[in-house]
Order: C-alpha cells, then structure tokens, then sequence
C-alpha cells in the first residue's frame, strides 16, 4: 500500500530492536566478535522493555536509572516505493542529578578499559559540557575518547580532548565557523579543526562517497563501494564500530578508517536497524583495500 493522507493503512508485524548511537555501536561490535560493555539510562514504562530487547543480543550493559521514560522512534517503509519515513520522539528530561550520577557511573566503569565510545546527541536537561566532562574522566582514566556527535556538546569536547571523532561535512562546516564544505576544501578545513582543537584523527564521512582521514602528517580518501542500498539507519553507528574494532586489533590509521567505510556500507544493504553483518564487511574490505590510488566519486563496487 501507499502512504495516503486519511487512508486507513494496514501493516506488517513491527520489529523492535534496541537503539542510539553507543548501543548501535555495541550491537555492531557484537556482530564483528568484538565485546564491549554499553552504559545507558533506563526508566519509565520503555526502560525494562528497552534492557529486555538489548539483552536479548547478549551484551553486557549497565544502565542509570532516570525518571522520566527513554524516548521510543519508529521508522515507516513504503514498500510500494521503498521509500524510509523516520519519526524521531523527543528525549526524556534529565535532571542534574541524574546527568552528574551518569557521569559516576562512567568514571567507575571504565577501570581496565582501552577505548570509551560516545554517539548520539544530548537529552534535554543535560548541560553543553556533559562531553566535556566525560573527556576529563577518560583523560583521567588513560582511556582513548571516541566521539560522534555535533553542536556545541562536540566542540566543548574538543576543547577538553578527543582521541578521533567521526564528522560530517555539515558537522565540519560548522566547526570551521563556515556555511559549508565541498570536498576541495576538506583537508584544509580538516587540518584547521586539529591545530585548533586537542584531537589525534578525524575520520570525515562522506555518506556514501566513503571517508577522508586526516591526521596532522597524513591525508588519505578511503572510498566506498557502491551496494543497493536498502535502509541508512545506523549506518554511522557501524562505520564508528568498524572504527573501534580496527583500533583494538592494533591497526594502524588507514585500516581504522577502510574498516569503519566498509562497516558503514555494510549496513546499508541491510534492512530496517539490522547493521553491518560480518560477511559483508570482510568482501567489502577485500574491495576497498585494492583500490589505493582512489579519487573522491570516481568508483563503483562491482
């Protein structure tokens, strides 16, 4: 059927699966053989149904409890058209105490730790510094800081320490104080956000023209297959995933960011929130590490 104003539209069976930024990372992880341990608040009546479907997947987690239910999204597909209708509900308000005990929680977790992952955006209440105070606790802890977020929680971040984050162009833009970046203008604007900001590596999305690495001695394009897309959601969380995965294998700049492109990719063949699944990953790898003299938007997967 299609999506007709006033039309009473009948529907498949829904599936619910957990989501958010760092738990589209673990649930990537987990996929790739990676562990790792997820950190959230929980509450409301969507709490106990939320860790119920998470620990399904089996992966450990802690969670903080707040008072106020953590939001439910839901995602529309047209089949007629194949077309993706996304539907995001505002976050529960989180007070200061419940923001500062969060904080705790990290702090106390992170002991014996070698990577701490922060995705996704703030929840109302939560001060601009939040990101900037978890910097401090992994500074403190000697645990590298991973980010992908925006705004000004991402450029307090910045301010305080982040080993590698993961922007966009638009992202980009806005930290380099401009209306936008074309990809002429990448490195410098990359190399601009270094020297100015306490920061070991950007990781630049470019969706699926694939990504720019940029450190302060090296500039690589890493492309992206071409794949028959099928759905977008949490196609970030799984390029950060890939990221992740990369780092804790040891691999050196150029193989985190080819791993994250391929993860990335990866999960868009796939449908709904089901992210990047190994074997797909392992033969676009295969691609993307032959092609070493590529250009931005010059090559397909074939």
């Amino acid at each position: 059927n299609k999506i007709i104003p006033e039309a009473k539209l009948r529907c498949e069976v829904p599936k619910c699966e957990a989501g958010g930024g760092g738990i589209n990372v673990s649930r990537a992880l987990k996929k790739l053989g990676k562990e790792s341990h997820a950190i959230f608040f929980s509450g409301g009546h969507t709490g106990p149904f939320f860790e119920e479907i998470f620990q399904a997947e089996n992966i450990p987690f802690s969670t903080f409890p707040i008072q106020e239910a953590i939001r439910e999204n839901f995602i529309v597909v047209n089949k007629a058209t194949e077309q993706q209708f996304r539907f995001g509900m505002p976050g529960p308000m989180i007070s200061l105490e419940e923001s500062l005990g969060l904080l705790n929680s990290i702090e106390n977790i992170l002991d014996g730790a070698d990577f701490l992952v922060v995705s996704g955006s703030l929840c109302p209440g939560m001060e601009d510094d939040f990101f900037a105070k978890v910097a401090q606790i992994a500074k403190k802890k000697g645990v590298k800081f991973i980010l992908d977020s925006s705004g000004i929680p991402l450029q307090k971040a910045l301010e305080e320490g982040v080993y590698l984050f993961k922007p966009n162009l638009g992202e980009l833009a806005h930290l380099s104080g401009i209306q936008s970046i074309d990809e002429a203008m990448l490195n410098e604007a990359a190399q601009k956000i270094l020297n100015k900001y306490k920061c070991e590596a950007l990781i630049v999305s470019l969706g699926p023209g694939g990504a720019m690495l940029v450190t302060k001695d090296l500039q690589k394009y890493v492309p992206a297959p071409t794949v028959h897309k099928k759905s977008t959601v949490g196609a970030g969380d799984s390029m950060v995933a890939g990221m992740i995965f990369a780092l804790s294998e040891g691999k050196d700049w150029v193989e985190v960011a080819q791993m994250g492109v391929a993860c990335g990719t990866a999960a868009t063949m796939n449908t709904g929130t089901e992210l990047c699944k190994k074997d797909d990953v392992l033969k676009l790898l295969t691609w993307i590490k032959k092609e070493k003299n590529a250009t931005m938007g010059s090559l397909e997967f074939e």
